[in-house]
């Protein structure tokens, strides 16, 4: 949390974000070895990530690939009243 606020800052959800990949790896039994091979991204990259929370947004990205989890970055900072998902909904009607 920053210093003089309740609201988390872009450092806080760098390291929050960190812990959660690190959660993520670890579930799948994997080693930051492993991760780095499957992913693509260095292993420096991925030590310095979970230890520091910095990486590329590139590199996070491909990470988020081999957890299977890619798919919920298409839905992070989606414009509000998106005319795209409006006509897809009314194509369904």
């Amino acid at each position: 949390m920053g210093k003089y606020s309740v609201n988390k800052l872009p450092s806080d959800i760098l390291i929050l974000t960190a812990q959660n990949i690190a959660a993520l790896r670890k579930q799948s039994n994997w080693t930051q070895h492993d991760l780095a091979e499957r992913s693509g991204v260095s292993y420096g990259s991925i030590k310095r990530f979970e230890r520091l929370g910095q990486i590329s947004f590139e590199s996070l990205l491909k990470i988020a690939e081999v957890l299977n989890r890619l798919d919920e970055f298409e839905t992070l900072l989606v414009p509000r009243n998106n005319k795209r998902i409006e006509k897809l909904f009314e194509s369904l009607k």
